[in-house]
């Protein structure tokens, strides 16, 4: 395969940016999706911190507040504190795509009291993921300083691609449990009736949306991973 051409590392282009560009996209397709269905409002008049609080005790949980946090699509659930927090755009609106988002956040809150698996693992992960993605690069670079080293510098290398794929196994880890948090939003808000059958539509839709963000980002590490595993192993073979 080759990798560079015109100066250009094609390994990059052909792997890489077509991911990036769909991760591009689809961060452009879930703000363009919750807009469009903030204008679609809930005949019921509930707000996205009222309907959270109705998933929350339909399953039981009632240890968890609802709090406000500035931003745009800022919403998610800390388990520290066990705090879901709610961005302005929906806290208190009372539009399908604000109550789509508030389910899908207590939906995480659900799973956590549950003992869900999944995000359990996440949560384990999380300082072994973020220390191997920071250390991935620095390894991978010394490796190449030293180059004339031989089996030490494919040490380094191998060890910062080994980091690198760290970032992999958390998008894995996390598709599940993003999956999983909007099916449980979307059965309470069915369940509940939070919202009517033709309204229920719009909050499906936005959670789709914010769904296919996390495909991107899987695809964006994988594209990435499988790189730097091409790029060095023919630099090995060389």
């Amino acid at each position: 395969m080759p990798y560079y051409g015109f100066g250009i590392d094609m390994s990059y282009v052909i792997l890489v940016l077509p991911c990036i560009l769909l991760s591009l996209w689809a961060s452009s397709n879930v703000n363009s999706t919750f807009k469009k269905y903030s204008r679609q409002f809930s005949s019921r008049g509930l707000t996205g911190a009222e309907a959270a609080r109705r998933v929350l005790s339909a399953h039981g949980v009632g240890n968890v507040r609802i709090e406000r946090v500035s931003g745009n699509l800022t919403d998610h659930f800390d388990p520290r504190t066990n705090v879901i927090r709610l961005s302005d755009n929906v806290f208190c609106n009372t539009s399908t795509a604000a109550i789509g988002v508030a389910c899908h956040e207590a939906g995480h809150a659900v799973q956590y009291a549950q003992g869900y698996a999944p995000i359990k693992l996440r949560a384990a992960i999380i300082p072994v993921t973020n220390f191997g993605s920071r250390l991935a690069m620095p390894l991978i670079l010394i490796g190449l300083l030293l180059a004339a080293f031989g089996n030490l510098s494919v040490l380094f290398i191998d060890l910062g691609i080994a980091c690198f794929g760290l970032s992999l196994v958390f998008q894995l880890v996390t598709l599940p449990v993003e999956f999983n948090a909007s099916n449980r939003a979307l059965r309470a808000i069915a369940d509940s009736n939070l919202l009517t059958e033709d309204e229920q539509a719009g909050a499906r839709k936005t959670l789709r949306a914010a769904a296919l963000t996390y495909v991107a980002a899987t695809a964006v590490a994988f594209a990435q991973l499988l790189r730097l595993i091409l790029l060095f192993g023919r630099r090995r073979d060389d």
